[in-house]
């Protein structure tokens, strides 16, 4: 019987899987599919929220916390697979924002660099941006992550460690509840012992908890994305080669010239289909940025589910009531900003080692309470 036994293998399932298995213990993760393959594989890989100012504090704590950890998340990976995630600090430029104040008020208190630039400064950086900007924001170190390249080191890591067992295409049918305690998971392939849980399911992690009478108020949210092909430039540039965020929308080169372009925010439950609608949505927000993308190819167009957690704030820690049982579910559209930060607090509770961070804001007691939350408020 491992010392951990861990549902969902996205980013968070086996980033937490690497660090427990590094310090020593056995660890068995189970996915129902292909390792990240769900919202890790599909979004954008910036590694901030879109709009950090507009987060409550317990979210900029975690982000803050998981972007100085990235560049040492990379070259471990490096060194220890040989897979570049591409991590890179090239900086975001925010196009008409109409509460800069906030922004910089923000900034000052976290100590993030943020300035207003002028239009000269805007087109000396992306000369193709669209046309009669006049200013704007930017954030020069911001970095992003190709995230299926992320997926795939994290995937390569586990395979490399002895200590660790990868169970896929394994779909848990419930959780092994006993005199309180979880004491493992039943899958179609059978039952699997474990002394301690840990749900990392996304939007799917309420599901297990509900038979047992936990409320989790976690529940997907579709977004939609697509992918440009783009021509080499003069000079030797790439038509984009910083993220770029207008009304919501973002731009995300990627270091083979690619252009990424999301997201929609739909409530559809787990419907994963993508839409017409979406495309040309989608198209005409990444055109009114760059107008060149008008003549480029479409690559790829795909829908993922994003885990939404009522006050915004993920659930991280012991899930009350069940002893032996935790989650790191609920980051919404941050999942993959979040990671380094977010498993790193769980493991330091489970190890019973210091935090970083105040766990208090994440422990899953926040159950009742969000509960009772209405409505959401959107980013």
């Amino acid at each position: 019987m491992n010392d951990f036994l861990i549902v969902g293998g996205g980013v968070i399932g086996m980033l937490s899987a690497c660090q427990l298995a590094e310090a020593g213990h056995g660890v068995t993760l189970v996915e129902r599919g292909h390792c990240g393959r769900e919202a890790s594989w599909a979004g954008g890989g910036i590694v901030s929220p879109l709009y950090p100012w507009r987060y409550s504090e317990p979210v900029s704590r975690l982000a803050y916390g998981a972007t100085h950890r990235y560049a040492e998340l990379a070259e471990r990976l490096l060194d220890t697979t040989g897979i570049d995630i591409e991590y890179r600090q090239r900086g975001l430029l925010y196009l008409r924002v109409d509460d800069a104040e906030q922004a910089f008020d923000w900034a000052q208190r976290q100590g993030w660099p943020l300035e207003r630039v002028d239009a000269a400064t805007l087109y000396a950086k992306e000369p193709w941006l669209c046309g009669e900007l006049d200013e704007g924001l930017w954030m020069p170190t911001l970095g992003s992550v190709r995230n299926p390249r992320l997926c795939r080191a994290l995937r390569a890591r586990l395979d490399a460690l002895s200590n660790v067992t990868l169970m896929e295409h394994a779909a848990v049918e419930r959780l092994v509840v006993e005199r309180g305690r979880a004491r493992g998971v039943e899958t179609a392939q059978g039952r699997i012992d474990a002394g301690r849980v840990i749900l990392c399911g996304g939007a799917w992690s309420g599901a297990l908890l509900a038979e047992h009478d936990v409320a989790l108020p976690v529940r997907p949210v579709k977004g939609q994305m697509m992918l440009f092909v783009t021509p080499p430039m003069p000079g030797g540039r790439q038509l984009l080669e910083r993220v770029v965020l207008a009304d919501g929308r973002y731009l995300i080169p990627r270091a083979d010239g690619r252009v990424l372009v999301g997201s929609t925010l739909e409530q559809t439950d787990f419907d994963k289909c993508t839409t017409e609608e979406a495309r040309e949505s989608l198209w005409h927000s990444a055109v009114a940025m760059l107008p060149a993308l008008a003549e480029c190819e479409i690559e790829h167009h795909w829908a993922g589910l994003r885990p939404y957690a009522p006050d915004g704030i993920p659930f991280i820690g012991a899930v009350p009531g069940i002893e032996g049982l935790y989650v790191n579910a609920g980051h919404y559209r941050n999942g993959l900003v979040l990671a380094p930060a977010a498993t790193r607090l769980l493991v330091d509770l489970l190890l019973e080692r210091e935090t970083a961070i105040d766990p208090a804001p994440y422990r899953p007691e926040r159950l009742a309470r969000a509960d009772r939350i209405g409505q959401a408020v959107w980013h």
